[in-house]
C-alpha cells in the first residue's frame, strides 16, 4: 500500500508539471555591425571618394607633358590634350612651385583622368581628360571677413604694419590709395592712421590675402584725409577713393612704380658721371631702388608696346597710356607681361633686377609726353575723372556709416586685428 500511495503521488506531480506553462524562450537577436560610408570629400568640382587622389607641386623643370607621363599618360595624348585646351589653358605657361592635383582611377590601371592646376590660392583650372578633353577655370568658396585696424607711425608705415602682425599688403594698399596727397617716404613719427578693410579664408580658416580698403584716415603733419571707395562707373564695375568731400584722391598716374623705395637718382639732363672721366651723360629717368623681386607696376592704365631685353636696358616693358603718354620700366629680373595686353593702374608688370647697364638693384622708370622724355615730377599730370554730380547723393550716403565707423576707432600703437 506504501508503495502504491507513493507511486500515487509521484503520478500527480508529473501531471501537475506537465499542466504548467512552459517558461518562454529568450530570443537573442542576432548583432548586425552598420557599415559607414566614408563621408563624401568634394573638391574641384569632384567627389574625391571616387578616385586615387595625388597631390604634388610643380618642380623647376617640370612640364605639363612630363608631369602627366610619370602618371601614364602618353606623349600623343598629352599633345592632343595641350592642343584641345589652349584657349582655356596654357600649358607651357605652368609655373615651379604652384600646387597640382590629379585625379585617378580607382581599379588596378590608376588612369590619370583628371588634372588641376592652382594658379593661386584661390584660382583653379580643371583639365578633364576621361571622355571627351574639357578645360575650365573656377575658384574655391571664399569668405571675406571685415577687419579694423589703427596706429601710430614711429618709423615708416610698413615696419609699423610689421610690429603690429598686420599684412604689409595693406600698407601697399594704403600707400596707392594716398599716392599722390601723401608722399610715404617722408612720413613723420606721430602721424596716424585708421583702416577698414576686408581680407579672405578659404574653408573659414585659410587666409587668402586681402580684399579691399573700404575706408581709411591718415593723419599725415597733422592733416586729416579721408578715403572712402565708391563704385563710380556701374557699367564697368569700376571704383576709385574718394574723400569726405568726393574729391577723387587719384591721379591718372601712380607717383612711383614700386611702393616703399627710395630714388637713388633723379631724371638729369646734365648728370656728369665719374666713371666715364667726368662727362656729362644725361640721364632721362628716375631710378627707383628696392631689392631684387620686388614688384614693379604700372602707372597707369595702358597697352603694352615693348616686352623684351635689348642693349643697356636689360629686360624691360613699355606701356602705351594714350595719344599723349608712354613709360618705360628698366632692368627688370622678369618680365610678367605680354606685348598686346592691357593693363591696368598698379597692376604688377614686372620685378626689381640688375639686367642691363646697372651697379645695384633697381628700376628706371622713364616717361614719355608727346614723344619726348620728361620728367614726370615736373609736369601737371591729369587728375582721375571727378565724381558726376549724379552720384553724389549716393555717395554721401554710402560713406556715412563708413565714416561713423572710422571716426569710432581708438588709435593705439601695436594694437591687435579685430
Amino acid at each position: 500500500m506504501k508503495n502504491l500511495g507513493y507511486i500515487l503521488l509521484v503520478l500527480v506531480v508529473l501531471i501537475s508539471c506537465q499542466k504548467q506553462k512552459k517558461a518562454p524562450a529568450v530570443v537573442v537577436p542576432e548583432t548586425i555591425e552598420e557599415v559607414k560610408e566614408p563621408p563624401t570629400i568634394k573638391e574641384f568640382g569632384y567627389n574625391l571618394n571616387d578616385f586615387t587622389v595625388v597631390r604634388d607641386t610643380v618642380r623647376p623643370g617640370d612640364s605639363f607633358g612630363a608631369i602627366l607621363d610619370s602618371h601614364g599618360i602618353s606623349r600623343a595624348k598629352v599633345f592632343e590634350i595641350s592642343n584641345k585646351i589652349k584657349d582655356t589653358f596654357n600649358v607651357a605657361r605652368i609655373t615651379a612651385g604652384k600646387a597640382y592635383t590629379v585625379l585617378k582611377s580607382k581599379d588596378t590601371t590608376e588612369k590619370a583622368q583628371v588634372f588641376v592646376y592652382q594658379n593661386g590660392l584661390i584660382d583653379y583650372t580643371v583639365v578633364d581628360f576621361r571622355d571627351s578633353i574639357t578645360a575650365r577655370k573656377s575658384a574655391k568658396p571664399v569668405k571675406i571677413v571685415e577687419r579694423v585696424a589703427s596706429g601710430i607711425i614711429e618709423s615708416n608705415l610698413s615696419q609699423t604694419f610689421d610690429d603690429m602682425d598686420l599684412s604689409f599688403l595693406v600698407a601697399y594698399k594704403m600707400a596707392d590709395i594716398y599716392a599722390w596727397t601723401i608722399d610715404f617716404t617722408r612720413l613723420q613719427a606721430g602721424d596716424l592712421f585708421k583702416v577698414v578693410y576686408t581680407e579672405k579664408y578659404i574653408n573659414d580658416t585659410i587666409p587668402a590675402g586681402i580684399g579691399e580698403i573700404k575706408a581709411s584716415y591718415f593723419e599725415h603733419r597733422s592733416k586729416p584725409i579721408y578715403a572712402f571707395r565708391f563704385e563710380d562707373d556701374s557699367i564697368n564695375g569700376t571704383s576709385d577713393y574718394f574723400d569726405q568731400e568726393a574729391n577723387n584722391l587719384r591721379r591718372a598716374f601712380l607717383r612711383a612704380p614700386v611702393q616703399f623705395s627710395r630714388i637713388s637718382s633723379r631724371y638729369n639732363l646734365k648728370r656728369r658721371i665719374k666713371y666715364y672721366g667726368n662727362k656729362i651723360r644725361p640721364h632721362r629717368g628716375t631710378d627707383f631702388a628696392a631689392p631684387i623681386g620686388t614688384p614693379i607696376m604700372a602707372t597707369a592704365d595702358g597697352t603694352v608696346t615693348k616686352s623684351e631685353r635689348r642693349g643697356g636696358n636689360g629686360k624691360y616693358v613699355k606701356i602705351r597710356h594714350n595719344a599723349t603718354y608712354e613709360t618705360q620700366y628698366l632692368h627688370m629680373s622678369k618680365r610678367a607681361v605680354k606685348v598686346g595686353e592691357f593693363v591696368r593702374q598698379g597692376e604688377v608688370i614686372g620685378y626689381i633686377g640688375m639686367t642691363g647697364n646697372t651697379s645695384g638693384p633697381h628700376v628706371c622708370y622713364r616717361f614719355w609726353k608727346n614723344g619726348r622724355e620728361v620728367d614726370p615730377f615736373k609736369e601737371d599730370l591729369p587728375a582721375s575723372k571727378p565724381l558726376q554730380d549724379s552720384l553724389r547723393p549716393a555717395f554721401y550716403k554710402h560713406i556715412e556709416p563708413l565714416k561713423t565707423r572710422l571716426d569710432s576707432i581708438i588709435f593705439k600703437p601695436k594694437q591687435e586685428i579685430l
